[in-house]
């Protein structure tokens, strides 16, 4: 007789959401019952990110990497500007993406000594506030540099300026690649040395472009250590070989990031821990052969998306051939990488839960959570074990804090925005 197989058959299930406390089977978020929070905001649907978590986050990081690695913070993830300022006064820079970005960032007081610019597409509007600012840009283009060169000569100030490359290898396991093959991000790491000779030319400490160093951005949501150690290592090297065609000594070396959260059942969280090691033997490495180099990592997702929620009120609830729908007031035009429309190939939830009623009864039939839009693609939730949860209760969906709102079609359909609300 054969032995019974060992075999787990179960299905995968999502990482515990512990982050947030419970107090009478009720979400806490920044110290205040969910109900609360939602008296106090006013309506629903509504973000909420808690101070405390991105301060713990930072924390976490400092504890698991060497000392004197810089943390960045892309605040594409997240462009609120409480937020912005929040995480200004807890990181060494702010990564920006546009022009608005790179307003918010000064409104709020970050130094314009540590802001970096990255995009494909800058107009020459937006090269020129950049060197007005005294920023440092990421050229993607060899049309970026005669733009930066004649703001520069205009203004009367260097441009200063690092090369984004565009290496030729992938991060493996990313959820999205931003490097290797052809891509519309960066310079070819072939062609770099080229564009390096024509940064020389213009050149000039004063009124002309100041070189400081490169910018390697490999891939994002990455929940494989071995993988962002992999690229971590190959991009160091290919800065090495880029470095002996610079026109100045290597001063900042922007390794990216490409650090995950766990949104999926079957996902497991990041171990920080080989990251850290290898960033230590990186950086002993550096202080060697890039002596006057300072090592950065871009984080976004990885720094706030843990510590953000998004909450929505169950207008209606009712059942059709047999199943359950909550119909909730908020939805893809508020949060539209949950809805399974963000680059997503399969849908798949991400943990969502009944704020209010955090311990669901024995035996729950699955219940589908649907927005209040006239399109089938408005899936907050699908057949997840939430049956128990009655109109007036506030739904949440977990790991909420990146690329929600300002990632999200708000104007579709005429809905009113959702609010934001820092914690």
């Amino acid at each position: 007789m054969n032995a019974p197989s060992s075999r787990d058959t179960r299905p995968p299930t999502h990482t515990p959401m512990t982050q947030f406390p419970t107090w009478n089977d009720e979400l806490v978020i920044g110290g205040m019952t969910l109900g609360r929070l939602a008296a106090r905001v006013g309506r629903t649907p509504f973000y909420a990110y808690d101070r405390s978590l991105l301060d713990a986050r930072v924390a976490q990081l400092r504890a698991a990497l060497p000392r004197g690695i810089k943390l960045h913070y892309a605040m594409k993830a997240n462009p609120m500007p409480a937020v912005v300022a929040h995480m200004a006064r807890r990181v060494e820079g702010i990564d920006v993406a546009s022009a608005g970005e790179l307003k918010i960032a000064l409104d709020v007081g970050a130094d314009p000594d540590e802001i970096s610019f990255a995009g494909p597409g800058k107009t020459d509007a937006e090269l020129r506030q950049a060197v007005a600012a005294g920023i440092m840009v990421n050229i993607e283009s060899f049309r970026e540099v005669a733009v930066l060169a004649a703001a520069a000569h205009e203004l009367g100030v260097p441009a200063r300026v690092s090369v984004r490359v565009n290496p030729d290898f992938e991060l493996k396991s990313s959820g999205m690649k931003m490097g290797g093959g052809p891509k519309q991000f960066g310079v070819d790491a072939e062609q770099v040395p080229l564009l390096l000779a024509e940064i020389a030319k213009v050149s000039n400490p004063e009124t002309g472009l100041a070189f400081e160093g490169f910018h390697l951005f490999a891939g994002s949501q990455n929940l494989k250590a071995e993988a962002i150690v992999e690229a971590q290592r190959k991009c160091f090297d290919l800065a090495l070989k880029l470095a002996e065609h610079a026109p100045a000594p290597v001063k900042f070396l922007n390794l990216g990031g490409g650090f995950g959260i766990p949104y999926f059942p079957g996902e497991q969280p990041l171990d920080l821990a080989p990251i850290g090691e290898n960033l230590a033997t990186i950086q002993a490495e550096a202080a060697s052969k890039l002596p006057k180099a300072e090592i950065v990592l871009e984080l976004g997702r990885y720094l706030v998306g843990e510590a953000g929620l998004y909450v929505c009120r169950i207008l209606d609830r009712k059942v059709s051939r047999g199943h359950t729908y909550l119909v909730a007031d908020g939805g893809l035009h508020h949060h539209l990488s949950n809805s399974g429309n963000f680059g997503q190939v399969i849908r798949k939830n991400y943990p969502v839960a009944i704020g209010n009623r955090m311990t669901p009864p024995e035996g729950v039939e699955p219940a589908s959570v649907v927005g209040p839009l006239c399109t089938p693609l408005d899936i907050v939730a699908d057949k997840m074990p939430l049956g128990h949860a009655q109109v007036g209760d506030l739904v949440v969906v977990f790991q909420s804090g990146a690329y929600g709102a300002s990632a999200s079609p708000q104007g579709f359909l005429g809905h009113p925005e959702v609010v934001e609300v820092l914690v």
